[in-house]
């Protein structure tokens, strides 16, 4: 599939949505990037990217974001957190996708690649998460994220060619929200929650980004589902410990038994209400490192996808290099 008109970036201004514009620009593509309004746009003005602001939430804004020829839609826009309540995450998660993707199909468009989680499993069944497993997701995003997969479901049965993506922890350059982010900046964490010995499922935001690009230029992967996660499975100290290496500092040590834990992230979701922030801590992150959490992404590599950073130990290494160069060149 070949796509000559406009390509539309929703979120484009969050972490994954620019890495996605960064790596659709570098081949050339025609890119219409689209976020809440903001005043600082030198992130699109660099790489020569029409920049048009609009809210899901306002549906009368959206019909520009079509004009003059749009056949690829990248949705990335959501609201990404385990902190804001349901009823708030729907207006962006859920209805948000019902604006768009009505848009999309009376535009005819050619591709729609939905960005999901891998939230919408749930908790860890003792096995790696398949696409076809049960949705049965346990917090509020993780549902509003299977709400918002549900329309896109049902605009497929009416004619749009869509995909589902479903990244699981997504790390990389420029993550400053979500779990990922413990392995993505330098940070001061001190213990390791639990024994430690958690599998995980992590991707770089860069393959990310390159999985959906290919995904939506299959014919077949119109109507399925294609989990997003490399081919590593870090325990979590090991994770925390490649990571503060990387960056320079000193791994934990400790264990904190999860219990203590919770009562952390609790007290720091508690406070970050009263103050209307997201917590660095979120509860219901704590709750998924109860169990392991294993990634299958043999769907994926099948139609012949490679990732550029398989391996979590050394895409860490590559992330620590690169941010001792940034270092020494702002010196």
């Amino acid at each position: 599939m070949e796509f000559n008109g406009i390509t539309l970036v929703t979120g484009a201004a969050g972490f994954m949505g620019s890495h996605l514009v960064e790596l659709l620009a570098e081949r050339g593509v025609r890119i219409r990037a689209t976020a809440r309004p903001r005043k600082d746009t030198s992130f699109f003005d660099r790489l020569g990217v029409e920049f048009v602001p609009a809210d899901l939430t306002e549906p009368e804004g959206l019909p520009t974001l079509f004009e003059g020829g749009v056949d690829r839609v990248f949705h990335l826009g959501a609201v990404c957190n385990f902190s804001t309540p349901y009823e708030k995450l729907r207006v962006t998660n859920v209805l948000g996708v019902e604006h768009i993707t009505r848009l999309a199909l009376e535009a005819g468009v050619k591709r729609f690649i939905h960005a999901s989680s891998t939230s919408v499993y749930g908790r860890y069944r003792g096995h790696p998460f398949q696409e076809d497993d049960p949705r049965d997701p346990c917090d509020d995003y993780g549902r509003s994220k299977r709400d918002g997969e549900d329309v896109v479901w049902q605009r497929v049965e009416q004619g749009l060619p869509a995909v589902v993506t479903r990244p699981c922890t997504v790390y990389g350059p420029r993550c400053t929200d979500g779990a990922g982010k413990a392995f993505s900046r330098p940070t001061s964490i001190t213990a390791v929650p639990g024994s430690g010995k958690q599998l995980l499922a992590n991707v770089r935001a860069e393959d990310v980004a390159a999985a959906m690009e290919h995904l939506s230029r299959l014919e077949n992967a119109v109507g399925q589902a294609y989990n997003i996660v490399d081919d590593s499975r870090p325990t979590l100290e090991q994770a925390l410990r490649l990571a503060a290496e990387a960056f320079g500092k000193k791994p934990p040590r400790l264990h904190l038994p999860l219990p203590a834990v919770r009562a952390a992230a609790w007290l720091d979701g508690t406070l970050s209400s009263w103050r209307g922030k997201v917590p660095d801590l979120e509860l219901a992150a704590v709750n998924y490192l109860c169990d392991d959490y294993v990634v299958d992404n043999r769907k994926l590599k099948a139609t012949g996808f490679t990732l550029k950073y398989p391996d979590f130990e050394q895409s860490m290494r590559q992330m620590g290099e690169a941010y001792l160069r940034a270092g020494e060149s702002g010196r």
